[in-house]
């Protein structure tokens, strides 16, 4: 049941910002990068493995260990709340999408204006920052990394590690959609994440409603305008539902 007040705004609501996190893509099967390793990778720490010092000591490990996750994330398919946002993108003037997940699974749901805060594990990267990032990123041969098009030095996944600066533009981006939004859900974050954590603030400090969902609270339950309770699948859809009835 959704609240009536809500249902009246979304209704109203032209241009909506979406933050999600990694609880929208467990629902496809994907584990929590925490949660990601199995079979012979539980025995190394996930952290240990996101970092540029891990590639430098062991480049060919690191980037076996993305190849794994990445076949986690071809396997899967988008799930309900995918595919609401997707829908609900074709309806809106606007509804982009800012993510913290590096799966593409927004992108195969049909969403077309989504912004990757944290990069994707579809594309490479050379370590030089002059040279173009690469679609795809599977290795070809026998080289692990496999090697960059333009000056043969290796690749690494094109995703953010710890201690790194997010994608040049991302946040700003960001930042600019939640400028023109009339109304913010964050869906599946754990909302402890900066710089990610701030936009649903940036939101409220302009008077734009948001909405939390989550399944269980976080630090932005107390101050969001409404926070519900569930998955994203479950809610998501009745949501979308609401705003078309």
């Amino acid at each position: 049941m959704i609240d009536p007040d809500l249902g009246r705004i979304l209704k109203r609501v032209r241009r909506v910002v979406v933050l999600t996190g990694a609880g929208v893509s467990a629902e496809s099967g994907i584990p929590t990068f925490r949660d990601a390793s199995s079979g012979l990778w539980k025995r190394f720490d996930p952290e240990s493995l996101a970092t540029p010092e891990a590639f430098q000591r062991d480049p060919a490990r690191v980037w076996e260990w993305y190849a794994h996750r990445r076949a986690m994330a071809a396997e899967a398919s988008p799930n309900p709340a995918h595919r609401a946002l997707a829908e609900w993108e074709r309806r809106l003037d606007g509804c982009p999408v800012v993510t913290q997940n590096v799966d593409g699974l927004h992108q195969r749901a049909g969403s077309r204006d989504v912004i990757e805060l944290h990069g994707s594990l579809l594309r490479s990267r050379c370590l030089d920052p002059r040279h173009p990032v690469e679609e795809g990123a599977d290795a070809v041969g026998v080289d692990l990394p496999p090697r960059c098009q333009t000056c043969g030095g290796p690749l690494r996944p094109d995703v953010v590690w710890f201690g790194e600066a997010l994608p040049a533009g991302a946040y700003e981006a960001a930042l600019a959609a939640v400028a023109e939004a009339d109304f913010l859900l964050s869906v599946g974050t754990s909302s402890l994440v900066q710089p990610a954590a701030s936009l649903p603030l940036e939101a409220l400090e302009r008077g734009v409603p948001v909405v939390e969902i989550n399944i269980e609270p976080t630090p932005l339950t107390p101050v969001a305008d409404w926070s519900l309770r569930g998955t994203a699948g479950e809610i998501l859809p009745r949501l979308a539902a609401a705003a078309s009835s």
